[in-house]
């Protein structure tokens, strides 16, 4: 049984940030996580007018449902540490080396690219035009939804999923990585406030940029 359920959408800068703080905490803790889907496009199917948004969102949007769509096939194939390495291969692309433009551009071949460079096998690009995992991202979606409440974003984290002390929430959202002692401090303060009290939200509009160092 995992320790923690994380949902992420690659195309998002906050949940690949949050991401490397929940696996660096991975490593010094050896928390067992499971990596599952959320669609950001699924998100905002309803409420989000594409036309009245900055040019590329529609484009991100259905290129982080292909991302997800090959990291199905990497799940169905390999398990869970191989959507870990397809997620890891695409956030690295999409957020640290800027490569989005390359990414929305070509979608299958660039997503070959990053397999073969990670070393995992390219014909999993092939799924990024595969409906067939609709399903599955959907399903997820709406467990996530289902665990944290509508109105949120990505990533969605599950403390305990399973267990007597089961939390989830939509965050936290964070604008730096955490490392060493930071990360396992942030850690158990997030863990704490989520499974041992009813508080709902804690939020300020207030951000800096993202820093993916």
């Amino acid at each position: 049984m995992a320790d923690l359920d994380f949902f992420f959408d690659p195309v998002c800068p906050w949940a690949w940030i949050t991401s490397r703080w929940v696996a660096e905490v991975q490593e010094l803790r050896d928390y067992k996580v499971s990596w599952k889907f959320i669609s950001l496009k699924i998100l905002n199917q309803d409420k989000m007018d594409y036309a009245s948004m900055p040019a590329g969102y529609k484009d991100v949007h259905a290129a982080g449902t292909s991302g997800l769509r090959v990291a199905a096939k990497a799940r169905s194939v390999a398990g869970n540490d191989a959507v870990a390495k397809v997620y890891t291969a695409l956030g690295f692309s999409l957020h640290n080396k800027q490569e989005r433009e390359l990414f929305v551009a070509d979608i299958e071949g660039h997503i070959a690219k990053l397999l073969a460079e990670a070393g995992l096998p390219v014909e999993w690009a092939l799924s990024a035009n595969d409906e067939s995992f609709d399903r599955l991202i959907a399903d997820e979606t709406a467990m996530a939804l289902e665990r944290a409440g509508k109105d949120v974003g990505t990533p969605i984290i599950t403390f305990n999923p399973g267990g007597l002390k089961e939390a989830s929430f939509f965050g936290p959202v964070i604008s730096t990585i955490p490392r060493g002692e930071d990360a396992t401090k942030l850690w158990d303060a997030i863990e704490t406030i989520a499974t041992s009290s009813d508080m709902a939200e804690l939020k300020r509009s207030l951000r800096a940029r993202p820093n993916f160092d």
